[in-house]
Formats: structure tokens, C-alpha cells, sequence
């Protein structure tokens, strides 16, 4: 072992640690790996920025807006209002109606604005319906990691994996390749869901200050809950170190965080992404802070939002429609042959999409840096640098020969388990695109070393990176539902485990199936 090796195996195990500890965000830990990484000469300067200019990167910048159009379009509104049962139901029939639906949105939009605005709905309806809430949100995250393994936009991690691919000299991803696994997942997990998550998930746990009425409110204040951001910039301080109501004029009454609800001692609560703050705020909080990175998201228990013109939402709908139509049909050998000195594929067609949107103000065009979520996108570039170091210094080669060296009997298939059980306790660990990023390069140099294609274990990263459900750290929106519905680690545990398992037997047994070694 020489020492860049070395210098890289220690640096990798202190990134795992710092992500693990959430000591910074992800992209600034990342970027400091790199930065380690180009001071050794394990890195040039240009293998460190070329990540910045990958097409993947980039195409995920504007899903962000294309995303954020649709979501103030209003369209998801309207659609979840129309899925959830009106009058006596029960949660298995309530599931079978919304949940599919869920998935299959999902597979085409950002999880994260589809949770933000489907989880408050479905929890003031659940409430009217007197069902409780809380058989209904983690099932809600769950199904939008579904839906999003079954094309290549559906989830950031197939965009990463896919510009890792074609940056190896391979043939990437087309629009609903990696469907033809993820299909059979999700609809597995569906079925699954709808079997068991009633039982396994808890009754409903009340909220001190619904039950405690408005007398209770100071003046013309109302309730608002608000689930924290990245941006906070209280995370990680005390509430007492922290002075809420001087930052944003609203008063703390409560502190979800983790499973536990706080009521008592607040000062002494140590904040952290994804708590759920319960808060009384006059009218003008959300309006000054809906729209902010602040907070994932608001809700103040009123259906009433800005109205939106039915064009705006048909118009938002049309270009959606005509960006995944178009991709799809670009990849076509016929299409391709006819016009060969033009790439008709996703970033071509989100590139159209995100400018139209911006011109016809679906989103507001002059507040579009607000939409995009910077931190994921500089943890996507220094994801391809670090995967470039791993090369560079001979480490991938020394883990492949490893692994290879365990399963030497039982050939690709034990390695393609292999490398899924690996990558997928990264990204319950970490987060899902430093998941891919660390399994990329040993998946190639695996696949390299025996003489089989990559393919298969190039798509098995795309399905254990995602496959994120058994602990509200490795994805967004497991921890945004985690506070609304004051879910403990364990409940994500009990129900999210035999999802892995599902998403790791199916993986293993169809995917050599459709891409063979």
C-alpha cells in the first residue's frame, strides 16, 4: 500500500465520520476531501473542477426549477386534493387510492417539493377523517423514493451515476432504462406497504398545542409548524443560544426532533436539519419565509393559498410533459441516426424547459437561485472528483481485488450483492450521491478485473443508493416527515428494513436478468 493510498483510505474513513457526526453540510465536507485530495497531487485542478461542468450536475440544477415551477403552478395541490377519499375510509383503502399516484409523480419531479407540499394536506385531512397521520407520512416518503429509482430523473443519485458512466467512456442511462428494475421494487414496496405498514406504524401522537385550542394564542398569532433547512442558522446551536422570535418574530411552543417532542426547557434544545418547530406567528411569517431555504417547509393548518390561473398550471403540466416526451423519444436509434450532430437528450430538453418556464414566469425568473439547492450540487461535483481519486491513487484497484478475493467462488453475482449491501449502508450512513460516489469507481474497477461488463453493477448503485429506508438521516424527505409525524428512529427501523431487503432480492435476482455480465 503507498501512502496516496493511505492518504486516501484516511481521508475517505474521516468524511464517512464528519458525515455521520453532520459536523458540516455535506457538500462543504466533500469539497474539503477534495481540496485534501488536489494539496497531495492525488488530484490536478482540472479533475477537481470537472465535476462542476458535468452534464448530470447540471441537469439536476435545472430539475430544481423545473420542479419548483410545477410546485407553484399549484398542480400538486389541486391533484392530491382530488386523490385523498372524501368522507369514512380506512387506511389501507386511503393508501391503495394516494399512494400509487405518489409514485408515479415522483418518478418524473424532485421528492422533496412533492413531500413539502403533499405532507401537511395529508395530515389535516387524516386528522378530519379521524385517521391517524402517522400511517400515512412515512408511507409518503417512502413511495417517492420508489417512484424516483424508476427513470433517470426521478432522484439526483441516477443523474450522478449516469454522468459517471459516460465520463468512463460507457454508454449512459436512457429515460426509463433503469425502470426495468425499479418498476419491479416499486411496485413490490407498494404491495408491501398496503400489507404491513398499518400495523407497523404507530397511532397517531397527538400535538400539545392543536388540543390546546387558540385561547391559548398570544394576541392575533396563529399556529404555524415549520420544519428546518440546511440554511438555518441556528442548526446545531441551543434555542437559547439562538434567539428565534429576535430572527423571525414568531415564539417557539414546541420542538419535534428525532421522535421526541419538547415542550419544557426549550432554551436547552439543541436544534438540527429537519426538526419540526412548532411556532405562534402572526400572518406575515409565511409570506416573508415561504419561499425562503430557511425552512423545507410551512404550514399553518389553512387550505388557503395565492389562487393560480388554470393556464399557468395546464401550461407548467404541458412543458413537464413535453421535457419527458422529448427525452424519451431523442434516445431513439431513429432519431439519433437522423440527426447525429445533435444530443436530443435530457439535459438538452431540460435546458428548454427551465428557460421557458423562467421567460413565462412559472417560477419567479429574478428569485431562481432560491430554488436551487446548492449544497446537494456541490456534494454532486466533488462526488466525481473524489470517485477520480479513488482512481488516481490505486485505492478502487486495492478494494476490487479485496472483494474479489472474498467472492472468488461464487463469481459477479456475490459481488454484484456485494457492492449493493455496501453502497446501500453508505447511504443510510451518509448521503445517497457520496454513496454512489464511493462505490462508482470500485464497481468499475470489480467489473474491470473479472472481464464482465459494468452495466449490471453500474445500475445496482443506482438502486441501493436510493434505497434509503431504514433511517431518516440518509434522505430529505424521511427526515421532513419525521418531524411532522413525531416518528422515532426505530419506526423508519421496524418498516424500513424489509423495504431494503425487497429492493436488495429483486436487485440481485432481475437485474443480471436484463443487463447480463
Amino acid at each position: 500500500m503507498n501512502y496516496e493510498i493511505l492518504f486516501v483510505l484516511l481521508a475517505l474513513a474521516g468524511m464517512v465520520a464528519a458525515l455521520i457526526w453532520d459536523r458540516m453540510r455535506p457538500g462543504m465536507i466533500l469539497l474539503t476531501v477534495v481540496v485534501l485530495f488536489l494539496v497531495v497531487g492525488i488530484l490536478t485542478p482540472k479533475e477537481m473542477l470537472e465535476g462542476f461542468s458535468n452534464k448530470g450536475m447540471i441537469t439536476v440544477a435545472m430539475l430544481f426549477l423545473v420542479s419548483e415551477g410545477v410546485r407553484q403552478s399549484g398542480a400538486l395541490g389541486q391533484l392530491i386534493k382530488k386523490l385523498l377519499p372524501e368522507g369514512k375510509t380506512t387506511v389501507v383503502k386511503a393508501q391503495v387510492r394516494m399512494l400509487p399516484p405518489i409514485a408515479f409523480i415522483s418518478a418524473f419531479l424532485n421528492n422533496t417539493p412533492v413531500v413539502v407540499i403533499f405532507a401537511p394536506i395529508i395530515k389535516r385531512w387524516a386528522e378530519s377523517v379521524k385517521l391517524p397521520a402517522t400511517k400515512f407520512l412515512i408511507p409518503l416518503s417512502y413511495v417517492t423514493i420508489l417512484g424516483g429509482i424508476c427513470t433517470l430523473i426521478g432522484t439526483s443519485t441516477n443523474l450522478v451515476v449516469h454522468g459517471m458512466v459516460l465520463d468512463a467512456g460507457y454508454e449512459g442511462f436512457t429515460m426509463f432504462e433503469l425502470g426495468k428494475v425499479g418498476i419491479f421494487i416499486a411496485i413490490a414496496g407498494l404491495l408491501y406497504l398496503f400489507a404491513f405498514s398499518n400495523k407497523l406504524l404507530p397511532d397517531s401522537r397527538q400535538d400539545t398545542y392543536v388540543d390546546e385550542g387558540e385561547e391559548e394564542s398570544p394576541g392575533n398569532l396563529h399556529r404555524v409548524e415549520a420544519v428546518l433547512g440546511s440554511r438555518f442558522p441556528g442548526i446545531n446551536k441551543t434555542l437559547g443560544e439562538f434567539n428565534f422570535t429576535r430572527h423571525y418574530g414568531a415564539i417557539v411552543k414546541e420542538v419535534k426532533s428525532g421522535g421526541e417532542r419538547f415542550t419544557h426547557d426549550l432554551d436547552k434544545v439543541t436544534l438540527h436539519e429537519g426538526d419540526t418547530l412548532v411556532l405562534w406567528a402572526d400572518d406575515s411569517f409565511i409570506p416573508t419565509w415561504g419561499e425562503s431555504s430557511v425552512f423545507l417547509m410551512l404550514a399553518n393548518g389553512s387550505e388557503n393559498t395565492e389562487p393560480v390561473s388554470k393556464g399557468k398550471r395546464w401550461l407548467a403540466l404541458g412543458l413537464l410533459i413535453f421535457m419527458i416526451v422529448g427525452a424519451t423519444v431523442g434516445e431513439l436509434p431513429a432519431v439519433k441516426e437522423a440527426i447525429p450532430n445533435m444530443r436530443l437528450d435530457m439535459f438538452f430538453f431540460v435546458c428548454i424547459t427551465t428557460i421557458i418556464m423562467a421567460w413565462t414566469k412559472i417560477f419567479p425568473p429574478k428569485k431562481y437561485t432560491k430554488y436551487i439547492s446548492w449544497d446537494i450540487l456541490i456534494t454532486i461535483a466533488c462526488a466525481f472528483a473524489i470517485s477520480k481519486a479513488m482512481e488516481n491513487s490505486g485505492f478502487a484497484d486495492l478494494v476490487a481485488k479485496h472483494i474479489i478475493s472474498m467472492a472468488d467462488d461464487l463469481g459477479p453475482y456475490a459481488l454484484l450483492a456485494i457492492i449493493f449491501i455496501i453502497t446501500n449502508v453508505f447511504t443510510e450512513l451518509i448521503t445517497n450521491n457520496a454513496a454512489a460516489a464511493l462505490s462508482f469507481p470500485i464497481a468499475l474497477s470489480v467489473a474491470t478485473q473479472l472481464g464482465v461488463s459494468p452495466t449490471p453493477f453500474f445500475v445496482v448503485i443506482c438502486m441501493a443508493a436510493s434505497a434509503s429506508f431504514s433511517s431518516p438521516i440518509g434522505y430529505q424527505t424521511n427526515l421532513i416527515v419525521q418531524g411532522i409525524g413525531s416518528y422515532k428512529f426505530t419506526d423508519f427501523v421496524r418498516v424500513g428494513l424489509p423495504l431494503n431487503l425487497i429492493s436488495f432480492l429483486i436487485s440481485i435476482f432481475v437485474i443480471p436478468m436484463i443487463w447480463k455480465f
